[in-house]
């Protein structure tokens, strides 16, 4: 992994009559695929029954026609969907979402983008008042508070549990009549509310509200619960706002098309690559982006350098995933299938453009590649400050040690990738170009919903 790696993707609808929930939810979540490629689910109701199939996989492999058909039940008019990648809780069936359970108030479904940062001490605490846990993955710790919270009607009893938790979350929960959206105070994980002509629909991304049919309207608050309960959409500011979402959601996860928090993603980025430039100009040629990471930041370059830009990197379509290889000479010969060097480069001084360095081993292969086609001289350029530390609110950026700028200054970074020049945006230029508060924690080490205790993930998973 050479790319900080999103978590989850979120989606969930209500319906005044019938709807085809599943196929409407399927639609969706292929709009938030990027969001999470390890499983995918969905629980449908009726009012009555209440139908779950979930496993590991991309959507469309998980959810055949056949499982499709198991789900479409006729008097649907509710349901959640979930597409995963796992932070806490490793990638186990077992752990794709969303997970139920009998309760007090019925089955409950939920689905979970972020982590809770006190789910050990939770969990533990749970366990002592005799709790059984089915999973490793600490949104079933939200689930159990809720199952103990069951003597109060359910938006009353998430905003109890939204009291006891920390942490960066967006979370969907439903019963067999009511939907439900949270979001933690600081609003560090997405949720936008959407308005169609059946109903209302909630997702992590507004083109996920418009492949179901509905206009976006607005994101969930920080800190509140919002809830369709008899056709009305019903909201409680639960924890006073403190806002601070991600700025890896407009650097990198977000999809170009989005708008969060009232800042479009694309116009974001094309922002940091004109704050790049001026923060770090470059004498060169021609401005290449690696795609498809830094098209929005390259734009913005070329646009106040004056230089053209040029697609010096062709990304093969059909290359899929690029998982961990065994040795050295097949990840190279991966990050080839991957990505090629065009004739534009040849004999040029090349800016070259990216969103991150994680571990700058597939930075390294891409400046290899562009030197090897001819460019006279490659100068990267970073869209962002230097990833120096872990995020532990549901973006896995890898351990601080295999970081390559928490170890390395940004010279020996830039002896390690090969580039002539190398610079990174300033978090003043990120803050700038979003303009709005932002959550800088994997670059400054400030976490502003708190930090887990050591080796959380390996207790949960192994206590």
């Amino acid at each position: 992994m050479d790319k900080p790696q999103e978590e989850c993707g979120v989606l969930g609808l209500w319906a005044e009559t019938p709807l085809d929930v599943a196929g409407l939810l399927h639609l969706g979540l292929l709009a938030l695929q990027h969001r999470g490629q390890e499983a995918a689910g969905m629980a449908v109701t009726d009012g009555k029954e209440f139908l779950v199939e979930k496993d590991l996989g991309l959507v469309n492999q998980v959810f055949t026609e056949e499982r499709l058909l198991r789900l479409r039940l006729p008097q649907a008019r509710l349901g959640i969907a979930h597409t995963r990648y796992s932070t806490t809780g490793s990638n186990l069936r077992m752990n794709a979402q969303p997970l139920t359970a009998r309760t007090a108030h019925g089955v409950l479904a939920i689905a979970h983008n972020g982590n809770f940062v006190n789910a050990k001490p939770l969990r533990d605490r749970l366990l002592q008042e005799g709790a059984t846990f089915q999973s490793t993955s600490d949104t079933e710790v939200m689930l159990l508070l809720l199952a103990r919270l069951g003597h109060l009607p359910l938006p009353e009893a998430a905003a109890e549990a939204m009291k006891a938790l920390e942490g960066g979350y967006s979370i969907l929960l439903m019963d067999r009549k009511t939907l439900l959206a949270l979001r933690d105070p600081h609003g560090v994980r997405p949720l936008v509310i959407g308005k169609a002509p059946w109903g209302y629909a909630f997702a992590s991304e507004p083109p996920a509200l418009e492949i179901l049919g509905a206009r976006y309207l607005r994101d969930v608050r920080p800190g509140e619960v919002v809830w369709v309960e008899a056709g009305e959409l019903r909201s409680r500011q639960v924890l006073p706002p403190n806002p601070t979402p991600c700025a890896f959601e407009w650097i990198y996860f977000a999809r170009p098309d989005s708008l969060l928090d009232g800042q479009e993603a694309y116009q974001a980025r094309v922002r940091m690559g004109e704050e790049l430039f001026r923060e770090a100009p470059a004498e060169a040629d021609i401005v290449v982006p690696v795609p498809d990471s830094g098209i929005g930041a390259a734009v913005g370059y070329a646009r106040a350098s004056g230089l053209p830009l040029e697609y010096g990197l062709y990304k093969n379509p059909y290359a899929g995933r690029t998982f961990i290889q065994p040795t050295q000479e097949l990840r190279d010969l991966k990050t080839r299938l991957k990505l090629s060097p065009t004739s534009a480069v040849r004999g040029k001084r090349v800016v070259l453009i990216d969103d991150s360095i994680v571990r700058g081993t597939t930075s390294r292969r891409i400046v290899g590649m562009l030197k090897e086609a001819g460019a006279k001289e490659v100068h990267f350029r970073v869209s962002s400050p230097p990833i120096r530390f872990p995020c532990y609110y549901g973006i896995d950026t890898a351990a601080r040690k295999e970081l390559i700028a928490a170890e390395k200054s940004v010279e020996e970074i830039r002896a390690y990738i090969g580039a002539d020049s190398l610079a990174f945006l300033s978090e003043e230029g990120v803050r700038r170009a979003i303009g709005g508060p932002v959550c800088l924690a994997c670059f400054n080490g400030r976490y502003p919903a708190g930090v887990p205790q050591e080796g959380e993930k390996l207790i949960l998973e192994m206590g």
